[in-house]
């Protein structure tokens, strides 16, 4: 009973740490313009052309559709901070000499995310009841109907989700920026793969639920329209069904129930294995970048005596020529502060990402783009939120014209490292005469760290730009989306002017940005 009443103070404490912040509010505030959304029908579900009438069945399945897509990725990032949070602040190394064990700490920090997750399908819960009130199709509202897709679905998959957010900051190397991009391609490609094998054998084991309603959906639109082939599709935009169909809803079987309810029990199983590998904030137990002292502390400081008594008399630099500005230093000095600590590996792929598109077709140039663009993006995601993270702000403010001089370059070292990286498809494009498309390289260029800089500067980290930069990298130029496309890697999708226009008022928001931080 001890045990449990640990763990939830710890999960009480944290809940209630989060619910306090800003972050939680703004998150709040999405979620309930989420939930606006499927109510005016931006956000709806359709086979084909036909969609199911506003009953009570149809709204809950299709507000669970919605929460199990959207808050299984966003929703990891909005929890994924608790364990890094006790560590910044020093909460964690003051728990950590207490009895408190890390199968209770990781057990209370999965139910905070659990309960921050709860909240938000609560929120989405109440925009469904709303939905059906105002569309009033089907006045009548049954809650089992609109409450069980949820509470049987989107819930075991919230607890599955703030479970893998606890195991990656359990793991030290996917605790940072690494960890947000590997979740973001493991949801991308994870669950197109699964998705594929359960659809087959095992439907009622789907983690988004689609396969679960699908069948019964399928069967009661062609029971109405005969001439319906296949289509399931969740989008975003206008509605396109234009005709409608009566779906009476799930018959949910206690093997079905026992079925969802195992992604629960899946979670608890995850929460357990990140208890092994949590440190207990423990330093010796991190990996620390810094090297052991290979001698002992005495003969360090008998060497570091004789080398003082040996340094000649200290010159002073005069205040004058102190205060001058070398850009050139300057930008060396931020490159070398960006590229600082990547492995000797990173380098040689680099390496490989530059030059192996002066040699190959145009086409297959622009798909080296793609990855060109992707693998620097824990070097930008640096960028405006360094002074923050290592709390180095007032020495940096502190300088001679902290706006004018050191955003500048740091804006100017994130645009070299982006170049160089598309370099050898920029070369390739020179060779050949397509201006339009270097045109369109060298705005993405421009956009990329102005992008980085301003939201590491108004968010003092590095994770929104890694989401937000990730996302419009694989809605955009992956799939040649027209206005999303910022490396213009199609002439029907390139909008150079666009991008330059973005780049521009995003610089702008980082000077403003910076400029708050000094006056405070």
């Amino acid at each position: 009973m001890k045990t449990l009443r640990t763990f939830i103070h710890i999960a009480r404490a944290d809940f209630l740490e989060r619910a306090r912040g800003y972050a939680f509010l703004v998150t709040l505030c999405l979620v309930i313009f989420l939930g606006y959304s499927v109510n005016i029908g931006q956000v709806s579900l359709a086979l084909d052309q036909y969609r199911g009438v506003y009953n009570s069945a149809w709204v809950g399945s299709m507000m669970s559709l919605v929460i199990t897509t959207f808050l299984s990725l966003f929703g990891f990032y909005v929890i994924k901070n608790s364990i890094e949070r006790d560590q910044r602040t020093g909460v964690g190394q003051i728990m950590a000499t207490t009895p408190l064990t890390r199968p209770q700490y990781v057990l209370g920090k999965w139910l905070s995310n659990f309960a921050v997750l709860s909240v938000l399908v609560g929120v989405l819960c109440l925009g469904a009841v709303l939905m059906q009130l105002i569309q009033r199709e089907v006045p009548q509202i049954d809650l089992w109907a609109l409450l069980a897709p949820m509470l049987l679905i989107s819930l075991p998959m919230m607890a599955f989700t703030a479970a893998l957010a606890v195991l990656f900051e359990a793991i030290s190397w996917l605790r940072g920026g690494l960890g947000n991009v590997l979740y973001f391609f493991l949801w991308i490609f994870g669950l197109t793969a699964s998705l594929e094998w359960l659809s087959q054998h095992w439907p009622e084991f789907d983690p988004l639920g689609i396969y679960v309603f699908m069948p019964s959906m399928t069967t009661a639109v062609k029971a109405m329209y005969p001439g319906y082939v296949s289509g399931f599709s969740l989008e975003a935009g206008p509605e396109v069904a234009t005709q409608t169909f009566f779906w009476p809803g799930l018959e949910w079987t206690p093997t079905l129930i026992a079925t969802r309810l195992l992604w629960a029990v899946i979670a608890l199983i995850i929460v357990l294995i990140s208890a092994l590998f949590f440190t207990r904030f423990d330093p010796a137990r991190e990996r620390m970048r810094v090297g052991k002292p290979k001698s002992a502390p005495q003969k360090v400081e008998q060497h570091a005596a004789i080398a003082a008594a040996q340094q000649p008399p200290v010159q002073l630099t005069s205040l004058r020529g102190a205060a001058g500005f070398t850009f050139g230093r300057r930008l060396q000095a931020e490159l070398r502060l960006m590229l600082k600590g990547q492995p000797w590996w990173w380098y040689l792929v680099a390496v490989g990402l530059i030059i192996s598109p002066l040699t190959m077709p145009v086409t297959d140039a622009h798909n080296v783009l793609l990855a060109a663009w992707a693998w620097p993006v824990l070097i930008w995601s640096g960028m405006g939120c360094r002074e923050a993270r290592h709390q180095t702000g007032q020495i940096v403010f502190s300088t001679a014209r902290p706006i004018t001089r050191q955003l500048p370059v740091i804006w100017l070292a994130g645009l070299i490292v982006t170049l160089l990286m598309a370099g050898g498809v920029a070369a390739r494009l020179i060779f050949i005469g397509d201006l339009p498309a270097l045109t369109a390289l060298l705005a993405g260029a421009v956009f990329i760290p102005s992008l980085a800089l301003a939201l590491g500067v108004w968010t003092g980290g590095s994770k929104a730009f890694e989401i937000v930069y990730i996302l419009l990298w694989y809605i955009g130029p992956m799939h040649f989306t027209p206005g999303l496309d910022f490396m213009g890697l199609s002439e029907k999708s390139a909008t150079p002017q666009l991008f330059l226009l973005l780049a521009l008022g995003l610089a702008a928001a980082a000077l403003l940005g910076r400029r708050k931080q000094i006056v405070q």
